[in-house]
């Protein structure tokens, strides 16, 4: 919505976003190709081997056998260059300028932990996710949805409300505490008019900006489980609502974001109780919600990652040793797009 525009003029008047954490496209969505072939999924034939410089290493098959609890692959900078490039980093082989031929998932996976190559190659069929499989029937799939770093959590979730991580390429916990000082896309919804709202479980992330931490902003922030149904039956969510998972896992609250090891079955439970209520809400049909995920967790995509032609967001190169510019994307995510002005299956 551009500054100044009045909201009554468009069809949508309320956005809301639901960022899951750490599984690529192919991962979660990939066989879900079987039900819409339009969809860029996988096939079956799709492959990595183990040792990108030893063919006699053998290679992993792309299976539809993934576990609802995983372990947590690479997903440092460092990994996830090997992951897209194929070779381990290093000052030589990033001066080579190598093409994305996404074929270092086992290897790195395997050198992570004996076996682990079988984990990261593999996808939920659309039986094993069943949420997710009703709503890429009944709505929309984006399946060029690129992270927007490549790297771990918090550099691209910093980036999904601000469009920039102020140069983060890993979780700085000192800055994190300190808060990222950029302005986003809070500060601007209110300074054009428009409302917002975060709810949260515990913890929301959305605190490492720092200007959230203002008191004016108080008001904004609520409790998922006190005032989320609520506020969608009673019609008063804000134009922009930023729905935040439990990111720790305990034994009375299982974590409910997808981060392995977290069972993805708590994830679907979380998305279908977040849908029911925008669903039933008296603003569903001015309404667009979107899911996605931070980053793909080291879990393996066959579409290329994007390395040409990317602007960087405001010129600050990362830290040493990588001196990231921010000049490629992240791996593939998922992204589903849901709303009534949605055409079916597209």
């Amino acid at each position: 919505m551009a500054s100044g525009a009045n909201p009554s003029s468009y069809p949508i008047k309320t956005v809301v976003v639901l960022v899951q954490e750490n599984r690529s496209f192919d991962h979660m969505l990939g066989w879900m190709k079987s039900l819409n072939p339009e969809i860029d999924g996988v096939t079956g034939k799709e492959s990595n081997p183990l040792s990108t410089t030893d063919p006699s290493a053998g290679s992993v098959s792309f299976s539809d056998g993934a576990a609802y609890v995983d372990p947590d692959p690479g997903h440092s900078i460092q990994a996830i260059y090997e992951q897209v490039f194929g070779e381990p980093w290093s000052e030589e082989s990033a001066s080579k300028k190598l093409p994305p031929k996404m074929d270092g998932f086992a290897q790195n996976a395997e050198r992570t932990e004996k076996g682990m190559a079988q984990t990261v190659m593999s996808g939920f069929t659309p039986d094993s996710v069943p949420v997710y499989k009703e709503l890429v029937s009944e709505f929309a799939v984006c399946d060029r949805w690129f992270a927007s770093v490549p790297a771990s959590t918090q550099p691209n979730r910093l980036f999904v409300h601000s469009a920039t991580s102020h140069g983060a390429t890993s979780n700085d916990t000192k800055k994190l505490i300190e808060g990222f000082p950029q302005k986003t896309i809070f500060e601007s919804m209110d300074e054009a008019g428009f409302t917002f709202g975060i709810y949260y479980q515990y913890p929301p992330a959305t605190l490492f900006y720092r200007n959230l931490r203002k008191l004016k902003y108080l008001k904004n922030f609520h409790q998922f489980d006190l005032h989320f149904k609520t506020h969608c039956r009673e019609g008063k969510l804000p134009n922009y609502v930023v729905v935040e998972q439990r990111y720790l896992d305990l034994s009375i609250l299982p974590g409910n974001d997808d981060h392995p090891s977290h069972d993805v079955s708590q994830g679907q439970k979380f998305v279908k109780e977040v849908y029911e209520a925008l669903r039933s809400s008296p603003q569903w049909n001015e309404m667009l919600f979107l899911i996605t995920y931070d980053e793909h967790g080291g879990f393996y995509d066959h579409v290329p990652t994007p390395v040409h032609g990317v602007p960087s967001p405001d010129g600050i190169v990362g830290p040493d040793p990588y001196k990231f510019q921010f000049d490629r994307l992240g791996v593939r995510v998922p992204a589903i797009f849901i709303s009534p002005w949605i055409d079916r299956g597209t």
